[in-house]
């Protein structure tokens, strides 16, 4: 704004009471305000020259330059001028008046203050509340400092005052340039309405050249740098002169803003409103020293110069920037942009760990957290050695196929301690929303990062160990298939341009070792299954579990409950018990939960100091854990007709099961029971259609199927059973109930069979061997093709087994069914007379 003078004494008492009030209230800390400063009365008292000193305390202002003439209250915060004030109000009042170079400047010293200043006579003083002390002083006349005295406590300088020279104002060139000043000003006041109207009376009232420019020069809008220049010009009219140039220059600039408003005529709306008052908000913090919204901003600038992205990412970086500097802080949209620039700084690019290409300690590691799973723990060595010999190999897909507590996922953080990378697990049960994976579109109200992206960002790293854990109960739903949005995922060739909604850029996946779990393959996508490598983790032998809770459950059970291995020992005898009589499990997670509960029984003991049993047994075992929850399925003898023994496939490992069958007198009729699934049922009566067909074989009377029903039993009724590998079991059956053949002792079979008496292969070939040899099995019947199977499996496993390899179920028949009949064998009535069918 302009400021206003001479016209001071022209006012009303009310009107300078008024503009004195107002002027006070606008100034801090030795800056002059933006309102118009006063010219002194005429009849204010004047200082002569032998009043003039030559050594004057010097006061440093900011932001302004104080003319002769003009009065201007200044707030003084600073201790020396504080000092200055005081002392010099307790004598002449006089105090030589500097403007600053460099408003920054908290304790100036000489070289950073102007050497042409004006010498002032502290009107009045004032102290204020805060302590802070306020002065009203009165320009008097120009000096220029000679020579530096002091500095402490306050500066203090030898002076020479400068008179200002004036061509006489009845001469015609001082005439015109007074005027053109004159017409200059009323000028700016008419296209500046901002400007009191009382500023025009004082302009009009003032005679004097010198005190003219000297008023106008303290109220141009300009730069103290130009203001200082005024002040040095010692040649009035040259001083008056620049004065009317810098003032053309002000008319220049507010005719083309006000012929801009001319031409817009539209009003400011509340957003632009909003827009300026923020502005002038920001500017107001910035004086108290508070903390706008640029202020994180440009922290969050500074962050991204330390990151290692690309030109494209950095790029986009910079323009999102932009648009939130040109965005109101208020706006809605503010918080969700400067979320989003903020999640582009926390996000790794291209921060990877070292790999630790030490193949024995990996190996070790491996060994130590997980006893067995070979197949496995050769796959990640592989991967460490070709990454050793080849640095850019990508990481690799692999999916752990298996039953429940096999340690699967576990598995997942020793690949990354062997590794020596960041290990992150992502549960995929029940994840049915496609935003789970990809994100959110930042345009949504809430809008996320997908799962991926938030779980690399929270990691820190680009290169984890990421286990997507139960990736076979992903679900699908009307918000879309999380299945297939893993694909990209999944896939080498994509992943290395993954792209989520929220993130708009790709982001490099091809560095992570995905290692996905499952307990079935069945429900995974066929596209998705491709994708993997699969790796089948099958369930434990009870030998192994007996060595897993012997190395690592017990230890651990110890450590968690506060005991020493001292303390006790739990005999083998004792873990082959629990496993065999209180778990039924292809894993061993139940078992570490009752070995913790045997564990607590000794640590309830060592805390009450009772006198307890160290050494654990199956007889204490019992004692501890109750009553045996299942029993150990065994083989049955072979003294009655139609009972089999087959081998089955559960989730928790291999069981056998046992399929009877009966025959009564009837027409013919099959019953089939024991919560038997559409695959098994059809099994049955491809069994018995083959049967019937090859009755002759077998010495059977065809008539008897007619005269007879066949009731199919297999017991556990409340336990759902299903699948095609119980074909030869039942077939078997079949055959010898209706020929009252034994079935030779401790044999069990698996697999499926066709209407042409083939025998298919079958799998969970290592679980139904293991089950068979639990239960006390010494010969078993398998599909030829399933060879393949057998020789996977450790040898020492098999050493008290002997297979049958078969193709037919005519070779089954030969090795399951003795020539010997049972004991008391069916006699069959066909019409009339009795007869007895021959097993010739």
């Amino acid at each position: 704004m302009c400021q206003y003078g001479r016209g001071y004494k022209y006012m009303s008492r009310k009107k300078k009471e008024l503009a004195t009030s107002l002027t006070f209230s606008s100034f801090n800390d030795e800056d002059s305000g933006e309102l118009i400063q006063l010219i002194a009365p005429d009849d204010d008292e004047g200082i002569s020259a032998d009043q003039l000193p030559d050594l004057l305390p010097i006061l440093p202002i900011r932001n302004t330059v104080l003319f002769p003439g003009v009065v201007i209250p200044i707030t003084v915060g600073r201790q020396r001028s504080i000092r200055l004030v005081k002392n010099s109000y307790r004598g002449e009042r006089i105090i030589g008046v500097v403007a600053q170079k460099n408003n920054k400047k908290e304790e100036p010293g000489f070289d950073d203050l102007y050497m042409v200043g004006t010498v002032a006579r502290i009107v009045k003083m004032l102290v204020l509340p805060d302590g802070n002390t306020t002065i009203i002083i009165q320009g008097k006349q120009r000096f220029e400092i000679i020579e530096k005295v002091k500095e402490e406590p306050f500066m203090t300088a030898k002076v020479n005052y400068l008179d200002d020279t004036f061509p006489s104002k009845n001469k015609k060139e001082t005439k015109a340039i007074l005027q053109s000043i004159k017409d200059s000003a009323n000028k700016i006041l008419k296209l500046n309405p901002e400007i009191p109207q009382e500023a025009q009376i004082a302009i009009d009232n003032i005679d004097s050249p010198s005190f003219l420019t000297h008023f106008l020069s303290s109220n141009l809008s300009a730069d103290v740098e130009i203001k200082q220049k005024l002040l040095e010009i010692n040649n009035g009219a040259k001083r008056a002169t620049l004065l009317l140039e810098y003032m053309m220059k002000d008319i220049q600039m507010l005719e083309l803003k006000q012929e801009i408003q001319n031409k817009v005529h539209t009003d400011i709306d509340q957003q632009q409103r909003d827009y300026f008052l923020r502005q002038q908000i920001k500017i107001l913090q910035d004086e108290l020293g508070n903390e706008g919204p640029d202020h994180e901003l440009n922290l969050l600038k500074e962050k991204a110069k330390k990151k290692k992205w690309g030109t494209e990412v950095r790029e986009h970086f910079n323009k999102e920037c932009e648009k939130i500097m040109r965005m109101n802080p208020a706006a809605a949209e503010y918080p969700v942009a400067m979320n989003y620039v903020e999640f582009l700084i926390d996000l790794p690019w291209n921060d990877f760990t070292k790999d630790n290409f030490d193949l024995k300690r990996a190996l070790k590691i491996l060994d130590r957290d997980h006893f067995g799973l070979e197949e496995i723990k050769d796959r990640i060595i592989e991967f460490l050695a070709v990454r050793k010999l080849k640095n850019d190999l990508k990481g690799p897909i692999l999916c752990l196929y298996g039953p429940p507590g096999v340690g699967k996922t576990s598995l997942g953080k020793s690949i990354a301690k062997a590794l020596n990378r960041k290990y992150v697990r992502m549960s995929l049960g029940g994840v049915h929303d496609e935003a789970e994976i990809r994100g959110h579109r930042k345009t949504y109200v809430g809008a996320m990062p997908g799962k991926i992206i938030q779980h690399i960002k929270k990691i820190k790293s680009a290169n984890p160990v990421f286990v997507l854990d139960e990736i076979d109960k992903v679900s699908t739903d009307f918000r879309g298939d999380p299945s297939s949005a893993l694909l990209e995922v999944l896939d080498p060739e994509q992943n290395n341009t993954f792209s989520d909604n929220y993130l708009e850029l790709d982001y490099d996946l091809s560095n992570v070792l995905f290692v996905a779990t499952a307990n079935t393959l069945d429900t995974i996508q066929p596209a998705l299954r491709d994708r993997m490598e699969i790796i089948e983790l099958t369930g434990y032998t009870l030998e192994e579990k007996v060595q897993i809770a012997r190395k690592h459950l017990i230890p651990k059970q110890l450590s968690e409950h506060g005991l020493k291995a001292k303390d006790v020992t739990i005999t083998n005898e004792a873990i082959v018990k629990i496993i065999e009589n209180y778990t039924r499990e292809s894993g061993v997670r139940n078992l570490e939960r009752l070995i913790g509960k045997t564990i607590r029984y000794v640590a309830k003991s060592v805390a009450m100091e009772d006198e307890y049993q160290k050494r654990i047994n199956p007889e204490k075992v019992r004692d501890i854990l109750g009553a045996e929850r299942f029993d150990k399925e065994l083989y049955e003898d072979n003294h009655t007709s139609g009972v089999v023994t087959g081998l089955a496939w559960t989730q928790v490992g291999g069981e056998i099961l046992f399929i009877e069958s009966s025959l009564n007198r009837g027409k013919g009729k099959l019953t089939l029971s024991g919560q038997l699934g559409d695959v098994m049922k059809e099994s049955a009566m491809a069994a018995l259609s083959y049967l019937k067909s090859n009755a002759d074989k077998l010495g059977i009377d065809y008539r008897v199927f007619e005269h007879y029903d066949l009731h199919i039993h297999v017991p556990a009724g409340a336990v759902p059973k299903d699948g095609p590998s119980a074909g030869v079991t039942m077939f078997t059956s079949l055959a010898s109930v209706f020929t009252q053949r034994k079935v030779k002792a401790k044999l069990a079979m698996t697999g499926e069979i066709t209407l042409r008496g083939k025998v298919l292969p079958v799998g969970g070939i290592k679980e139904k061997i293991l089950a068979a040899k639990r239960a006390g099995i010494k010969e078993i019947v398998l599909c030829k093709k399933n060879k393949k199977d057998i020789e996977e499996i450790d040898a020492k496993y098999l050493s008290s087994l002997k297979i049958h390899y078969v193709e037919t179920v005519d070779e089954v028949i030969e090795v399951a069914l003795l020539n010997e009949k049972v004991k008391n064998p069916m006699i069959f009535q066909i019409n009339e007379p009795v007869s007895t069918i021959s097993s010739n």
